[in-house]
This record gives C-alpha cells, structure tokens and sequence, in this order.
C-alpha cells in the first residue's frame, strides 16, 4: 500500500485550556490511495516553548513562568503595551542601545537553548577566549558561544543580527555570551559605585580638610602677634605673684606678649638657645625704630620646678643692677599665665661651652681666661659690696657666666639669688639651692650662706678656668681626688702649673697661672673665714702683694658626690654644668 505521511506543523496546532502555558497538541497523519484520504497516524503532546520564537526576539520563554515570555536581562520589551497584552511577537530590545567601541562587552546567560542560527558563523578550531575577540571586533556580533559543549567546551559560534527563539532549560541548558552597552555590565556597576564612592571619600575629605585649615587658620588669627607697641605704655608697679600685693616700682619695662611672640617667631623651635631649671630660652630680634636688637627670652615653662617664687626673685634681684659682667636685663613680660624676662642677647653663650669642650677651648687662650677671671670677680664684688643691694648669688657657675662678642664675662641666673639689707652678712635656709660641686660645706650641710659662699663657688671656677677641667666628676689615675683635692695637691708639691690646660701651654704667663691658682684655692678653704672677700680677691689678682698661704679646702676629696647623689633631692633645674638643686638643710 502506497502512503504518504504528513505533519501537521506547529502553525496547524490545535490546543485547550487558556493558559500560555498550556501543552499543545501535534498531531500526524497519512494518506491512504484506496481510500483517497489523510488518516490519524499518531498524537504527541508538546508545550508552549516549542512554538517558534514565540517570545520574539531576545525573549526567552520558560514553561514554568506565567506569563511564559520575558526580555533577557538587559533588555525591556519593544513595545510594552502589547507586551502586557501578551503579544510577544515584537520582542525586546536593549536597554541601552549598543556604541560599538564604547567599552561594550558580554553578558554571560546560562541554562539556555541557543539561538535560531541561521544568521551564525562557526569554527571548530578556536577556544572560547578568541571567539569573544574575533565578536568583539566585529560590530555586527551580537553573541558567541561554545560550538561543541562536551568535554569542557570547544569551537565557536557567532551570531549577527538579532537573537531569536530562546527558551529556558531546567537542566542541560548551554552558556551564550550576549553583547551589552557597558553601563550594563556588572563589572561597569560594580566600578561605577566604587567611583561614586571614591568621588564621595574625596569630596567628604576636602571639606573635612578645608573644615581643619579654617579651624587652623582662626586658631593661627588667634595666637599669631600684631605688632603693637613694644613696651606698655605706664606699665606701674610690678605684682607680688604670690601674695597680690604691690612693691615698689622696679623700673623694669613691661613689654607686651605680642612683641616677645613676634620677635622669637612665636617661640619657634629653631630658636631654641637652651633650657634651665627655669624653662627655655629663645633667642629673638627685637625692633626699636630702624634699628634691629638681639634679644634673649627666658620663658617660665608651666612644668618648671622653679617657678613663680624664683622668676619674681630673678626680677627683684637684676632689675636693679647695671655692671658690665652682669648680664642685662631689658624688661620682663607678665600676661595672664605667662612670665619671661628679656635680656640682651649674648652671641657666644657661656663659659662651660668653651672651656669644657677640647674642640672650642682651643679659642680662647690664656690671656682671655684670666681676663674672664678678673671679670667674674669684679662682678661678684658688685653685687656684693657696690651695688645698691646687697645680693649673694648662691648658683655661681661656668654655665652662668655668658660671654659677649669680645668674650667680657657677664654674670647671669639670678632665681636662686638673695638680697641682704642693712649690715646682714650672713642668713640660715632650710632650703639649700645650688649646684653640686660648687657649693661649699657650711651651705651643703648646715645651709648657712654669705658673701663667702659665693667666694667657694668662684674659687671652684678660678680652678676650672685654669685646667680646663670640671670639679664634679674630675678623674686622675694617680688618685680618687676631685679638681679642688688635685689642685691642693699638686700646690703642696709645688707643681702648680701641671694643673693648667694643655692647650695653654705655650700662651700662658706662669705668674699670672700661678697667682689664680693660688686665689682659687684661697677661695675653696674649708672655713669660711679664711676665705677673702672678693674685694681682696679683685686686689690679689690685678697685683704683686704677697698672698697667704691656703688652707686645706673644703670637699676636696670628690667622695662626697656619691654619697649626695645617693640622697633624695628636689632637682631644681639642670645644665651642662651639674644639676642646680633643692635639698633640705642637715639638723
């Protein structure tokens, strides 16, 4: 029997129920000569999915969605209202229309059945990685993929033209890399946000800066001096800072905070000239009219031991004074919590860094020690017996002797000074004040102190001056004397001029070594009444009288450091030379 079969194509579907998601019926049939008709054959059931781009183009259909079409991610129906009314016929379109050579890339789609490809192209030869160049290059691609899914994936396939008839697989669906605008990659997202928040970090940064430069810049506006006028105008009496009461005027000009801030840099680190038991002292220039002033500002730290008590002190004690081997002083400055005191600047800063340091003592010979020696005790003899105050300086050391541009001596630090009245010639503390190895026994151990407590101390310094020496860690080989027992030892031996510095050999006038010697160790005995005053010390230096015979010194034997390092003291302050101290006179 001749037959003929026919299958009636999805376009001849006949189907129930009103769901898009609905099976489809297919049916096939037969034509039959002897009878001259079509007879059923057989029936299968198919589903919605398998009606040729149902969903139109770049739709994709799943059977378990209802409705069964949607757009791929990325793109949105073309005509959304027959869309709604599910006509999928127009498809969907980009959501962002493609700029070839924008930074497009591919959108990866998986679990699919690839597209219609009629309008394709493949090679079986090339990987994944090279058929997404050779579509990229190529404007007109729109999508590429694996050729041949099994072991692993290989070929490639590419599609021009628009991506018709997808559906969607539950399983055994394949990958298809779809061409995108670049604003809808997630990689572009992903850097979009992180430029957004890069560009809100900086934003928020700046004004976070300029918010702190505003904030300095008041504060700078603030604190920063004007200069206003130099000195007060009627500054009256200087205040008792303890008690509130008022002394007598002290003839001291009151300069304004401004005028100090501005002329030291507002106290500017690279200013720095040294720091005591006082506070800092800041080197700066002072403007009187056309003219440029040196100046040196001693500024009361807010941490330092010596206090208001000695600023007050220094103030009482120097104001008063004018003497060429004392340091000037030009004014103070007293504004709410700040007090400093002004004196004139002094270029080659003091004694202890020439005669201590091998380099720089080289500089000053013997004729410019004994000069400073003379010039030391002319000073004294001032403040002790020519001035209009009476004033024992109890802290007489090479770092309070400041040197000038010609190397005069001046002497300098008078926090720790007192003012005699009247005929007093001597006063009990029980507050001991000084430097180790400067201060002589009476004053260490009973805090009795005179003029002759001051005399010990420059005797100290004489001894110094000659050898080049510090008394307070003096170390010989021969023995466990410090400079004053070395001093009394080599006298005794009648080799005095081994004391001298080397360096000074061959400038040195031996009479003149030998006589401050000799006025030292006068200076240093143990018994403050064989001591000279200093006015007998200024006649044995500047001439030829005979001069007793010394006696054995006080602290001599350098033992005693040890035993007064190891008690408690109140450190009052410190310098290259030893430490100024505070300590409780012995009972």
């Amino acid at each position: 029997m001749d037959y003929h079969s026919f299958f009636l194509g999805r376009d001849q579907q006949s189907y129930s129920g009103q769901d898009h998601g609905m099976v489809y019926i297919s049916v096939r049939l037969i034509w039959i000569d002897r009878t001259q008709s079509w007879s059923l054959y057989l029936t299968a059931q198919v589903d919605g999915c398998d009606r040729y781009a149902l969903c139109g183009a770049y739709g994709s259909c799943n059977i378990n969605n209802s409705p069964a079409c949607e757009c791929l991610t990325g793109f949105v129906p073309k005509y959304p209202k027959d869309w709604n009314e599910a006509d999928w016929s127009h498809g969907c379109v980009p959501k962002t229309p493609l700029n070839c050579g924008a930074g497009e890339g591919f959108l990866k789609y998986s679990g699919i059945k690839l597209p219609d490809t009629r309008q394709s192209w493949y090679n079986r030869t090339m990987d994944l990685d090279e058929c997404r160049d050779v579509c990229l290059k190529n404007c007109t691609c729109t999508a590429y993929s694996s050729l041949d899914i099994t072991g692993g994936g290989s070929g490639c396939i590419l599609w021009f033209g628009e991506l018709i008839d997808i559906r969607v697989y539950t399983e055994y669906g394949q990958d298809i890399f779809i061409r995108m605008a670049a604003s809808e990659l997630p990689a572009y997202g992903s850097s979009k946000r992180k430029k957004q928040a890069r560009i809100l970090v900086i934003a928020l940064l700046s004004f976070g800066m300029a918010l702190l430069g505003l904030c300095l810049m008041l504060y700078v506006l603030k604190k920063k001096p004007k200069r206003e006028g130099i000195i007060l105008d009627n500054p009256g009496p200087i205040q008792d800072f303890t008690t509130g009461s008022e002394n007598d005027d002290l003839e001291l000009p009151l300069f304004r905070f401004a005028t100090i801030a501005y002329a030291t840099d507002n106290f500017s680190v690279k200013n720095v000239l040294g720091k005591g038991g006082f506070g800092q002292v800041y080197k700066g220039i002072l403007t009187e009219g056309q003219e440029n002033k040196e100046i040196a500002v001693k500024r009361l730290s807010a941490y330092s031991r010596q206090g208001l008590h000695e600023f007050k002190n220094e103030v009482l004690s120097i104001s008063k004074l004018q003497h060429r081997n004392l340091v000037k002083i030009l004014g103070c400055c007293i504004q709410e919590e700040e007090r400093m005191l002004i004196y004139e600047y002094m270029p080659n800063k003091s004694l202890d860094s020439f005669i201590f340091d091998p380099n720089r003592s080289i500089l000053i010979d013997w004729s410019k020690r004994f000069r400073i020696i003379n010039g030391i005790a002319r000073g004294l003899l001032y403040l002790h017996q020519d001035s209009r105050l009476r004033i024992i300086h109890r802290d007489l050391k090479a770092s309070n002797i400041l040197l000038d541009h010609e190397m005069n001596p001046k002497i300098a630090d008078f926090g720790m000074a007192r003012i005699f009245g009247g005929d007093e010639t001597e006063a009990k503390t029980s507050r001991v004040v000084g430097t180790y190895g400067y201060m002589p026994p009476e004053y260490a151990i009973d805090g009795l102190f005179s003029v002759k407590s001051d005399v010990y101390s420059f005797g100290v310094l004489v001894l110094e001056i000659v050898s080049g020496k510090r008394n307070r860690g003096f170390c010989h080989p021969d023995h466990n004397l410090n400079l004053l027992g070395h001093a009394w030892r080599l006298y005794k031996e009648d080799r005095q001029l081994e004391l001298i510095d080397k360096l000074e050999n061959e400038s040195c006038n031996p009479n003149e070594v030998l006589r401050s010697i000799h006025v030292g160790l006068l200076c240093v005995q143990q018994c403050p009444e064989y001591r000279p005053t200093m006015s007998t010390v200024v006649l044995m230096l500047s001439s030829e009288t005979t001069l007793p015979e010394p006696k054995e010194p006080g602290f001599h034997t350098g033992r005693y450091l040890s035993k007064m390092d190891s008690s408690p003291v109140k450190q009052e302050g410190s310098s290259t030379n030893g430490l100024t101290i505070t300590l409780p006179a012995a009972r």
